[in-house]
């Protein structure tokens, strides 16, 4: 198994699993704080992950707007039609049993993905690489704007994590969660603090996609092939776990890196045999009763 392993191969492969571990963790983390606040599965955080590429591209291709342009406004623009879909769909959701908001997600997920599809059709569209280059370390060869992807995916994290742990406006989002009551008898609108954490967590996916665009093709089913595995990270860490979501996707787009080089036939499957295992020992996640994120 190990023979035609080759040094470049195996770090190469972790180079991989780093750059899909930022994106899990980035759209897990996005995840865990909707759901946190607002007990929401959000299903349509795959399409908002797409339209964050599509729409970055959008912008490069009609407007001429650079990468560094659209990794601003992208996510911006993307963020406020979450907030608009929490104003007009989810709001009106909220007291219902939480399998209406799931379902309502994914519909959103299916139109949104249809109508991109209906109009730029199912075949990817390149975007072009705005860091070209690389350093050639003698073992491998390292992309400029990969390392970019996982320093800047490490930065967001880690600065999510302490905005919504470490600070005021962290503990009125996980008190608005427990009480809203007790917030609001502080002056807090709680209904726009909803509104303003939902788009925070979309505009997580639509950076996310902008990050993606250059590595991957933009297309349609960009986001529903990617969400598959971020529900099983988000599961596997804990829902609602800032922390959880953070390592989890780090830790397992690493293993999925690796089980590629060790164990190709495996690579497709080891997230959900993680799943399963983590199910079996703790139910709530593995990161559940060290963090509880913004819950």
């Amino acid at each position: 198994m190990f023979e035609n392993v080759t040094s470049q191969l195996l770090f190469g492969q972790i180079l991989l699993g780093l750059i899909n571990g930022s994106f899990y963790a980035m759209l897990s983390m996005g995840l865990a704080i909707i759901f946190g606040l607002m007990n929401v599965v959000n299903f349509a955080h795959g399409a908002q992950y797409m339209l964050g590429a599509f729409v970055a591209w959008l912008l490069l291709t009609f407007l001429g707007v650079p990468y560094w342009g659209a990794l601003v406004i992208a996510p911006i623009a993307v963020a406020l039609l979450g907030m608009l879909m929490e104003r007009l769909l989810l709001r009106r959701l909220q007291n219902l049993d939480h399998l209406y908001g799931l379902l309502a997600t994914y519909a959103v997920s299916l139109i949104v993905e249809g109508l991109i599809r209906q109009r730029y059709g199912s075949t990817g569209i390149p975007y072009d690489n705005p860091m070209p280059g690389g350093m050639n370390l003698g073992f491998m060869f390292l992309p400029y704007y990969r390392v970019w992807v996982v320093m800047f995916s490490l930065f967001t994290c880690i600065g999510t994590w302490l905005l919504i742990e470490h600070t005021k406006l962290g503990a009125y989002l996980r008190a608005a969660n427990e009480n809203p009551n007790i917030v609001e008898a502080f002056g807090i609108n709680v209904p726009k603090m909803v509104t303003l954490t939902y788009g925070f967590g979309v505009g997580l996916a639509a950076l996310s996609g902008v990050l993606a665009a250059p590595i991957y093709q933009v297309s349609p089913s960009m986001g529903s092939n990617v969400m598959i595995v971020v529900f099983a990270v988000v599961v596997i860490g804990g829902m609602g776990s800032i922390v959880g979501a953070m390592a989890t996707g780090y830790m397992l787009g690493i293993v999925e890196g690796l089980t590629k080089v060790l164990y190709p036939e495996a690579a497709s499957v080891v997230i959900f045999l993680f799943m399963i295992f983590a199910l079996f020992m703790r139910p709530s996640g593995i990161f559940s009763g060290r963090s509880e994120g913004a819950r």
